[in-house]
């Protein structure tokens, strides 16, 4: 077998490997970086798979070339190229029929829905991720013990009202910051950062908006709450490669956030705000509405705060930032966000 490798591929290359997938069952992501081949001597794709960042997707064997070992060559050569990458922690997206297949190479389940399986290469990774937050023991024996995940791009008074409101109808209140900074192909094979806070400047923010509620307990949500390994629509929701919200499937990180950390913090209370503005956060909340019950957690709609007769969003104070207007931004944002920006961007 020969060995095709692309950064990523690209015109009949890819148009060859869209249709190999398509027969297969399977889409091709556009997100991918890079994707490897296995060619059979009539130069027939026999197995291939792809890397989007620490995420492996998108892996198929023909069905003429099952059982002879080709899954493993491709995915050895997608570990080797991650680890290239820097990326050590990987994430396996795939059937849940191939669970079995893919735990034999080293990765272990994290959560599936019916149609989409995720997996790692750190046994328990999620398990010991979730036990190591700060003051997960303070849920037990709560009544009412909430959650609410947040990106505050960046922290705004719609956000600050959000957690002051759910934080008086809980004894607990998690608050769950993204961890992940949006990224966007800058070229192939190349990662650029679009996010116009980066993780570390979002998370001190709401640090310091919230330092006066003490039943609010800051958490990063690491790899495993709307990620690009979890939920990879939510980082294009914004740019020109946005995908239809009629589309998008957000169980599978509903799932991850129901089982691995309700369950075990005794989260039974999932705060979000009302979505007036962003059709794929709507379609999210419609979701979330229809999934979380069934896991014992109830969802509540906060209506988002509003100033001059529209909704407060980071969107909009991501906008007049674009413009140079600080003076409005002052009446969106808490007192110490906006001492952040006049320092940065006055």
């Amino acid at each position: 077998m020969e060995l095709s490798c692309g950064f990523p591929f690209r015109a009949s290359a890819l148009e060859k490997l869209r249709s190999f997938l398509f027969d297969c069952g399977l889409k091709y992501d556009d997100r991918v970086q890079y994707s490897v081949c296995l060619m059979d001597e009539e130069g027939r794709i026999a197995a291939t798979g792809s890397l989007d960042r620490a995420v492996l997707k998108c892996i198929a064997v023909s069905p003429d070339y099952q059982s002879e070992g080709l899954a493993a060559r491709v995915l050895t050569e997608l570990v080797n190229q991650a680890g290239r990458n820097g990326q050590h922690h990987l994430f396996l997206f795939t059937k849940p029929a191939n669970e079995a297949l893919f735990s034999g190479f080293g990765f272990y389940p994290i959560a599936k829905t019916a149609e989409s399986l995720l997996m790692e290469n750190k046994k328990n990774g999620v398990a010991d991720f979730v036990a190591g937050l700060e003051g997960p023991s303070f849920s037990a024996g709560a009544k009412n013990s909430g959650a609410i995940v947040v990106n505050c791009n960046p922290f705004t008074k719609g956000h600050l009202y959000l957690v002051e409101t759910a934080a008086q109808q809980c004894d607990v209140l998690h608050l769950f910051i993204v961890s992940e900074d949006q990224a966007a192909k800058a070229a192939p094979g190349a990662i650029h950062q679009t996010s116009a806070f980066p993780a570390d400047v979002r998370r001190n923010l709401v640090l310091a908006g919230i330092a006066h509620l003490p039943k609010v307990y800051p958490h990063p949500t690491g790899p495993y709450l709307i990620s690009a390994a979890t939920f990879p629509d939510y980082f294009l929701k914004d740019g020109p490669d946005a995908v239809p919200p009629e589309t998008v499937n957000t169980r599978l990180d509903l799932a991850i956030f129901a089982e691995r950390f309700a369950l075990p913090l005794g989260i039974n209370c999932r705060f979000v705000g009302t979505e007036p503005i962003d059709p794929l956060t709507r379609e999210y909340n419609r979701q979330m509405r229809e999934v979380l019950p069934a896991y014992g957690v109830k969802v509540v709609e906060i209506p988002r705060l509003e100033s001059g007769g529209a909704a407060i969003s980071a969107g909009r104070v991501r906008q007049l930032l674009r413009e140079g207007n600080l003076q409005a931004i002052r009446e969106l944002v808490p007192t110490t966000t906006f001492a952040y920006l006049e320092t940065n961007y006055g």
